[in-house]
């Protein structure tokens, strides 16, 4: 070996080796998911109560989405915000009260969770996503008429269950390669709006479009065995596991409605549910195009 090609085996050193065998692990995973549609739920729990994280993590999100988008993913976002409702009311003087882990949403509160959801916090992922370009846009599902909802009790004022999801206007969007992002707040058919869980929200669009995988993305690392131990990772589950885990109380608090819509979306025909930790940088790209991937997937 001579001593340019000596210069040139140096330039090509171990950092640039490792991103090369990043790329070319990715690849196949690249090809597989080209044409797919993802919907992914980015709750309100994976962003970080710090401001400066939560940039960060935000930053993060939006570079995954448009690297998904560029090589051919149809990516649909589906939000959450129950943090930063709650945060707002407090601010604005008003007690939030719960019944069964269920906000209570009197006008007021319905309000408040309107211009939480729709006016700041799916504006701020709107606007992070096309920092990389006329990619995202947002809506809630007011607009054209693309959730449907129900009243779940009257006890609970102005939350609903979701009755009829309609893709029309997310096809529409995806056709021309734009990146939907929904915020949860849905109509009945007499105009009435109600405040929905973004899991199910995230679920029964999933189900609509019938979409390769749905992702949510929130503060823990996934299904764990033992809730103290994040070691205890369970990495793969299918429908049967995931309800005796259930049953036998190691998936306990909010991972049961999680776990829930996961298993009625596969019941559904959405291939596969992946629970990881939004909070680690770069996690979407992690889960979809690497063989480890992070979280929790559960399958038929």
């Amino acid at each position: 070996m001579n001593e340019i090609d000596s210069q040139i085996v140096e330039l090509g050193g171990e950092k640039h080796r490792q991103m090369a065998s990043v790329l070319v692990e990715a690849l196949p995973y690249i090809r597989k998911w080209r044409g797919k549609i993802v919907v992914i739920k980015y709750g309100g729990n994976a962003m970080a109560s710090n401001p400066k994280d939560e940039n960060e993590i935000l930053k993060s999100f939006a570079n995954d989405v448009a690297i998904l988008q560029s090589v051919g993913i149809r990516v649909v976002v589906v939000h959450g915000g129950g943090p930063q409702i709650g945060e707002m009311m407090q601010k604005l003087g008003k007690t939030p009260e719960f019944v069964d882990g269920n906000r209570v949403t009197d006008q007021e509160t319905l309000d408040i969770a309107r211009m939480v959801l729709v006016g700041k916090v799916n504006s701020d992922i709107v606007r992070a996503i096309n920092m990389h370009g006329p990619l995202a846009v947002g809506l809630s599902g007011e607009d054209a008429q693309l959730i449907i909802a129900s009243l779940r009790h009257e006890s609970l004022g102005f939350v609903g269950d979701v009755k009829i999801v309609d893709p029309t206007i997310l096809f529409r969007l995806l056709s021309e390669d734009l990146v939907p992002v929904i915020a949860t707040i849905g109509t009945d058919e007499s105009g009435q709006s109600y405040n929905i869980n973004a899991d199910v929200v995230a679920a029964r669009v999933a189900e609509a479009l019938e979409s390769e995988k749905l992702i949510y993305l929130t503060d823990v690392v996934g299904v764990l065995k033992d809730k103290d131990n994040p070691e205890s990772l369970i990495s793969a589950l299918d429908i049967s596991s995931a309800k005796e885990l259930i049953d036998q109380n190691v998936i306990v608090g909010g991972m049961i409605p999680k776990i829930k819509a996961a298993i009625g979306a596969v019941e559904s025909g959405v291939k596969s549910v992946h629970i990881l930790d939004g909070r680690v940088l770069n996690s979407l790209l992690i889960e979809l195009f690497s063989v480890s991937g992070l979280g929790t997937m559960v399958t038929k």
